[in-house]
Parts: C-alpha cells; sequence; structure tokens
C-alpha cells in the first residue's frame, strides 16, 4: 500500500527535542479513515543530515483499545513509577503553539520527508493491530 498518495485529511504536528511526531489521518480508496502516527529523528551520517522515519497504521476499530492502553500506560508511569516527578514542567503550551504557529504546512513537511538518504520502507513500517 503505498500510503504517501493517500489523501491528508488531518495533520498535528508535535515537536519534541531532536524528534518530532506527526498524528495524520488520511482516506483509504473507499473513503475509511486511520491514523498513522510517524516519529521523525533528524540524523547525521558522513556530514550528511537526514531524517529517519519509523510509522505506525491504527485503524478505527482499534482507536478505543489504542487510546485506552496508551492512557492506562502513561498513567501507570506517572503514579507508579515516577509520582514524584513533575511532568507539568514540560507543558509550555505557550512555545508549542509559536513553533506550531510559524510551523510550515503539511503539504511541505511531506515534501521536505520525501528527500532522505533512507528509503521509508527499509524501516518495515509495521501495522498495530490489537487482539
Amino acid at each position: 500500500m503505498q500510503n504517501e498518495e493517500r489523501e491528508m485529511i488531518y495533520s498535528k504536528r508535535v515537536r519534541a527535542g531532536k524528534r518530532t511526531y506527526f498524528f495524520d489521518v488520511r482516506a483509504t480508496r473507499a473513503n475509511d479513515y486511520y491514523l498513522t502516527v510517524t516519529e521523525s529523528r533528524r540524523q547525521q551520517r558522513d556530514g550528511d543530515f537526514f531524517y529517519e522515519k519509523s510509522k505506525m497504521f491504527i485503524y478505527k476499530e482499534d482507536f478505543n483499545k489504542f487510546v485506552d492502553a496508551l492512557q492506562e500506560t502513561v498513567d501507570h508511569i506517572k503514579t507508579e513509577l515516577l509520582p514524584e516527578f513533575d511532568f507539568e514542567q514540560f507543558d509550555n503550551k505557550e512555545d508549542s503553539e509559536k513553533a506550531e504557529a510559524a510551523a510550515p504546512i503539511v503539504k511541505e513537511v511531506e515534501k521536505d520527508s520525501e528527500i532522505t538518504d533512507i528509503d521509508s520502507d527499509s524501516f518495515g513500517d509495521s501495522e498495530l493491530k490489537w487482539e
């Protein structure tokens, strides 16, 4: 399946240090919708910069299971493993909103992500299916 050719419906970018996460809603040929979560990391090899990408596909029948599992896992980390840690220190929404306002539009991001030294097929884009 050539996912890059599927119609982009919605995109949300989350900048996280050296990583950027993209939450993209795409449409299938049959006008069904699915979510792709892409992690993009800037890398350097032999003096050249490129973006390494990892992608996960989440389908509508799995949305609730995925969100529930993610929330349960994050809650476990926050309450059981790191109860004393101040996670709110990372909630700098003002800077995040400024970065979003200055960010290029989605189509430009897609064009930039295609100019890499790494074939995206080499990362084994995996589908996330919950049983």
